[in-house]
Formats: structure tokens, C-alpha cells, sequence
């Protein structure tokens, strides 16, 4: 059985994998992250901070999936004037298509609607097509498009 809770600073090592995994898994979506190491997250920093919610997905004691919210300031030429921010969507490949990137996505919207927030965004790289396909038949829709063109 999978069960979800909020992840804890003794899980921050396999999390720092899972960020890993995930920054290599994105690596052929784009040609612009760096060759050296770095991280796209704070993970401790979220852990502790009670105004975000890192969530983990749990088989057997083993973690085998993770993702997070936080509250972020919309746009100021938008509204509402603060969104809830979704990321880190990671799941252990041996467990990918089991549904459970949707209940850690469910977690999440739960969390933030508890709130009170009603706008929830993420991103998601263009070539990703699995990621934007489970994230439009969880209801979101594209907002934007970032381009980009490198002339070197």
C-alpha cells in the first residue's frame, strides 16, 4: 500500500536523489542546464518551513516518490494575488504509470485548497509530453509559453 505523508529532514538524502534523477531524467528536454552539479530546490529549507508542504509517497517503507507546494505572489497585473506553486513531481521509475504522481498531485491541491488558495501552477519543459499529458487530465491548462533562442 502507498501511503503519503510529509517528508521529514531524515528523508532529505533520498530526496537529494530523487532531485538528481530528476534533473538528469530532464536533461534531454533542454540543452541549457549546466554541465556541473546543482540543485533546482532548497529541500531542507522547504522541509522545515511549515508554509510549505514537501510530500513523499511511501511503499514499504522505502520512499518512491515526492513533489511540493508553496505559496508564492501571483503577477502583479494578476489575480489572485497569490498562487500555490507545484514541484519537484518525481516518481521512481519502477513506479511510474501506478497513479501516484496523481495522489501526490492530489495531496498538494488538498493542502493548498485548506489554505484557502484556489490557483495552483507549475512548470513543466515543452518536450515532456507524459508530464503534460497526466497535468491536463488533472485539469491544468497552458497559461504561457517560454521560448527561448540561443545564438552562440
Amino acid at each position: 500500500m502507498i501511503k503519503l505523508r510529509e517528508a521529514k529532514i531524515k528523508d532529505l538524502s533520498t530526496l537529494l536523489e530523487f532531485e538528481k534523477s530528476l534533473i538528469e531524467y530532464e536533461r534531454a528536454f533542454t540543452p541549457n542546464l549546466k554541465k556541473s552539479d546543482f540543485n533546482y530546490y532548497d529541500l531542507e529549507s522547504y522541509i522545515k518551513n511549515p508554509e510549505i508542504s514537501v510530500v513523499v509517497a511511501e511503499k514499504e517503507n522505502f520512499l518512491i516518490a515526492s513533489g511540493y507546494a508553496l505559496i508564492r505572489l501571483n503577477k502583479t497585473y494578476k489575480n489572485p494575488s497569490h498562487i500555490v506553486f507545484l514541484g519537484f513531481m518525481y516518481v521512481v521509475p519502477n513506479y511510474r504509470g501506478m497513479g501516484v504522481n496523481k495522489k501526490i498531485l492530489d495531496y498538494l491541491l488538498d493542502w493548498g485548497k485548506k489554505r484557502g488558495y484556489s490557483e495552483f501552477q507549475l512548470d513543466v519543459y515543452a518536450p515532456n509530453q507524459s508530464a503534460i499529458k497526466a497535468y491536463k487530465k488533472a485539469g491544468f491548462e497552458f497559461e504561457t509559453i517560454t521560448m527561448r533562442l540561443n545564438i552562440e
